[in-house]
């Protein structure tokens, strides 16, 4: 009795925990669009890893800003425990409980970073990977910086480097998912629209329609 009371209490317990949805990816493959897209017909939140940093970056007095801004120019990742601060806070600051995490985790250090201090503390539903080529991805990137961006990591130099620690530190994380049979591929060469006719069918599947607005 009391083994099924703990395991009634438990499945409740989850069922309370934020559902994450985490969105990987080469730079310029599509996901903030995605998410975009996401967002508006689902009810997540998107919260992208890149932005947070940078938007800490910019803030007045930030103890973490020139760290980051360093990292980022370089192409290089910022500490998983100054990621993992401010997606929670960000997490808590929206009141909600799903949501999309774009751009991580990145690398070995991030995944084992999230499962530390945050898998106690959320629900992973499944990793959405777009996938495209990187000559595609870079023009797009270059296009990106070309109209404006405001993005530091725009430019040809950067973009080398971010496609490195890409292919050598988060294609293993893609792995890792794919051996739990958490990985979603999508590929993002198409239109934004057609692609998310194809993320569309991953959110039905999942049973996630009901959240349409």
């Amino acid at each position: 009795m009391l083994s099924r009371s703990f395991r009634l209490l438990s499945g409740y317990l989850n069922r309370m925990l934020p559902e994450v949805v985490f969105v990987l990816g080469a730079p310029g493959a599509g996901k903030g669009t995605q998410c975009s897209f996401i967002s508006k017909e689902y009810d997540f939140v998107h919260l992208s890893a890149g932005d947070l940093l940078r938007e800490e970056r910019q803030r007045p007095g930030s103890e973490y800003g020139e760290m980051i801004e360093e990292k980022i120019r370089n192409g290089e990742i910022v500490p998983v425990e100054v990621t993992c601060s401010l997606i929670h806070k960000a997490m808590q600051k929206s009141g909600k409980m799903r949501f999309l995490i774009d751009g991580f985790p990145r690398n070995k250090d991030n995944l084992d970073g999230w499962n530390r201090v945050m898998s106690d503390k959320t629900k992973l539903l499944f990793v959405i990977f777009f996938e495209c080529s990187r000559d595609l991805c870079t023009g797009r990137c270059l296009g990106r910086g070309a109209a404006g961006s405001g993005r530091s990591d725009d430019n040809l130099e950067s973009l080398q480097k971010r496609f490195n620690t890409y292919l050598n530190d988060t294609m293993p994380i893609i792995e890792h998912y794919e051996q739990m049979g958490l990985v979603r591929r999508i590929n993002s060469e198409a239109a934004p629209e057609e692609v998310f006719k194809n993320v569309k069918k991953v959110f039905n599947t999942a049973g996630l329609n009901g959240l349409v607005n």
